[in-house]
């Protein structure tokens, strides 16, 4: 394609650079021309409209949407052009057969379990590959420590032997080798959990020397949550190894008006040189599988053991003190209120008449977990407006959706995400400035992830563009319609080819994976 986009008004991404009126020149796939374009063979008439750089969610859960779905609207309306997946240490590769059979049952609260998939991969390099085949958007990938630590050691609750920790730090080396752009953990899901910081620290050894990057969902968001970001810190300081904090709210009551402590710890960090960014989505409940909430001793083994454990009534009730006094690690060190639970999803289709409501007690959490199989995604209603203002502020932030794509009820993050910073936190609130925020959704995290090429609007970079609406550009996800596309943005291309055209999704399969250069030359 040969196109001129007329007269828009130009935001690179790099935050420095004031907002400016010229015409961009497309050929091939990349930006050729930035100026007064003459002769192209087609030409799109921008004038009202923002031209930036593609936005990056820096924290994505479409790891089998992406295969199963290829109009993959919920993301590309809203002018997201990449996504990185194998979030919270729990992905699809590298695995076993017996590894990928429990994990689609372990995490089919976040990504289901589609019917009909073949699940023609196992190494990190074949889902990319797999990826390579055409897909909607662009695609990084992390290496899941959880997964890798199923995959060597399985689901028990120790140390690692030396054998099992060399072949962990051999499966992340090769999955980087083959082109996953860093390592994710979840450090409040079984197996990665078990983790101690000293094998953490030998796994992010091996990260840093690869080039990429170190993302944890780390061991609480509420009790502790300090303590705990401050681990994540350490370990990578210890391990030299860059590090980009997944999701980084401060929530649950214990963390009300606690933003500036995290972001005085990170900017103590920040200026002792460590290299530090974070995501985060702009939306106070967060989202997740309610056996996710469970203590980690009842989830040890794997889901049948899980389910085996809900059934015995002993068990059980033990079960329900730690969560209901003792505050359970599933839940971040805080006792469950169960009316801040509201159900999201269920697997069983019989069950759909739980959805949108809140959970009264843990007889009936129980109920739903033995009945749904663990498939049930809840909204948790734990968010604090005045956190998530500060901390989207900071120097180190960039965007990412968290979005779960599944269930009746998904929270609107998942299709809101990026349209919901430029309408209400731009435009309306004025807590960042239009530049500001296109850079924390673009140039920065194109920056974490080492892509020379992508993030900006600059000649010889990637054609990955959104064309949007200030006066106009909104959310259209709400709680109560949570699937609803976005406003004011008619134009979304992807390697220069609209992937979104005049507000319709075209039949375009641009993406592909998005490889570690620094990885993939070794």
């Amino acid at each position: 394609m040969d196109l001129a986009i007329r007269g828009a008004t130009v935001v690179d991404g790099t935050g420095t650079t004031t907002a400016y009126p010229a015409d961009v020149r497309i050929e091939h796939g990349r930006i050729t021309e930035i100026g007064t374009v003459r002769g192209a063979r087609r030409t799109l008439d921008a004038r009202g409209l923002v031209l930036a750089p593609g936005f990056i969610d820096m924290h994505a859960h479409s790891d089998l949407a992406l295969l199963t779905d290829p109009a993959h609207e919920a993301k590309a309306a809203q002018g997201v052009t990449l996504e990185v997946l194998g979030q919270d240490g729990l992905s699809y590769a590298p695995v076993d057969d017996r590894t990928l059979a429990e994990l689609r049952r372990q995490i089919a609260g976040w990504n289901g379990d589609p019917e009909g998939l073949e699940y023609d991969w196992r190494s990190v390099g074949e889902y990319l590959d797999r990826l390579d085949r055409g897909i909607a958007v662009n695609a990084a990938y992390l290496v899941p420590q959880g997964t890798v630590r199923m995959l060597a050691v399985g689901w028990e609750d120790r140390p690692a032997t030396p054998a099992e920790l060399d072949r962990m730090r051999e499966l992340v080396a090769e999955g980087l080798a083959q082109g996953a752009v860093g390592m994710s953990s979840g450090l409040t899901y079984t197996p990665g959990m078990y983790a101690s910081d000293a094998e953490l620290t030998d796994l992010c050894r091996v990260v840093a020397a690869h080039g990429g990057y170190y993302c944890p969902h780390h061991r609480s968001y509420g009790a502790g949550a300090l303590e705990a970001y401050a681990e994540m810190i350490a370990v990578t300081r210890e391990a030299g190894c860059a590090l980009h904090l997944a999701h980084a709210t401060m929530n649950f009551g214990v963390n009300a008006g606690r933003a500036p402590e995290l972001l005085a710890l990170l900017d103590e960090a920040l200026a002792a040189g460590a290299d530090i960014t974070l995501d985060t989505y702009p939306y106070l409940p967060g989202c997740t599988t309610l056996a996710s909430t469970l203590p980690s001793w009842a989830t040890e083994g794997g889901p049948e053991a899980t389910l085996a454990r809900l059934r015995d009534d002993a068990q059980a009730e033990r079960i329900r003190h730690a969560m209901e006094v003792v505050g359970s690690d599933g839940c971040h060190g805080v006792p469950v209120e169960w009316r801040t639970l509201e159900v999201s999803g269920v697997r069983e289709p019989a069950l759909a008449g739980h959805v949108g409501r809140r959970l009264a007690d843990f007889a009936t959490a129980r109920r739903l977990l033995l009945e749904d199989r663990l498939g049930t995604t809840v909204l948790q209603h734990v968010g604090h407006e005045e956190n998530v203002r500060a901390i989207m502020r900071h120097r180190a932030h960039t965007g990412g959706s968290d979005g779960l794509l599944v269930g009746d009820k998904p929270h609107p993050r998942a299709y809101g995400t990026f349209p919901h910073y430029l309408g209400r936190y731009v435009r309306e609130l004025g807590v960042l400035g239009l530049e500001e925020c296109v850079a924390h959704l673009t140039g920065r995290p194109a920056a974490r992830l080492g892509l020379s090429d992508r993030g900006l609007v600059r000649v010889g970079h990637r054609a990955d563009l959104v064309l949007f609406d200030p006066g106009t550009v909104a959310a259209g996800a709400t709680y109560e319609a949570p699937r609803t596309p976005p406003t004011g943005i008619p134009h979304v291309l992807v390697d220069g080819r609209f992937v979104i055209e005049d507000g319709r999704r075209t039949d375009v399969l641009a993406g592909r994976s998005v490889r570690n250069e620094k990885g993939r030359r070794r």
